[in-house]
């Protein structure tokens, strides 16, 4: 059973257009055309990294990857020793975090799945698919 859902930051999409219509318009309208573009250019080059979230379960591990790739993680199957479903505080935020309960990669939500590793270390995965990724997983794991 191989599972493949990506998830897209919408809020962090919104934030990043508006901040793109409204820096370099201010820019472009005070005449600073290069500042404009540089501005332009990385908030595009950021959305394309980090818009959406990835996450594969496949024969050879979960590969996770944010936007086109860039940044990505293969967590081998050999490592994890159970999952089980969480829900994240609101405050440990978006993207990649080291929380309280270990590392994680967070688009949106607070709903993920905790992967508890042979050595007693824990990873979070946010997703608004926890119960078919944490089957998908526990699939592979059996």
């Amino acid at each position: 059973m191989n599972y493949e859902r990506r998830q897209y930051g919408k809020a962090f999409l919104a934030m990043a257009f508006v901040i793109l219509v409204v820096v370099t318009g201010v820019l472009a309208a005070m005449g600073e055309m290069l500042p404009a573009m540089s501005v332009s250019v990385m908030l595009v080059i950021l959305m394309a990294c980090f818009s959406w979230l990835t996450v594969s379960v496949q024969r050879e591990g979960i590969k996770l990857s944010f936007g086109v790739g860039i940044v990505h993680r293969t967590i081998p199957y050999e490592r994890i020793e159970s999952t089980s479903i969480v829900r994240n505080k609101w405050w440990y935020g978006w993207g990649i975090k080291l929380s309280p309960h270990g590392w994680m990669w967070n688009l949106s939500g607070l709903d993920a799945v905790e992967l508890i590793y042979h050595d007693g270390r824990c990873f979070r995965i946010g997703t608004d698919d926890p119960k078919g990724l944490k089957r998908a997983i526990d699939v592979k794991l059996s």
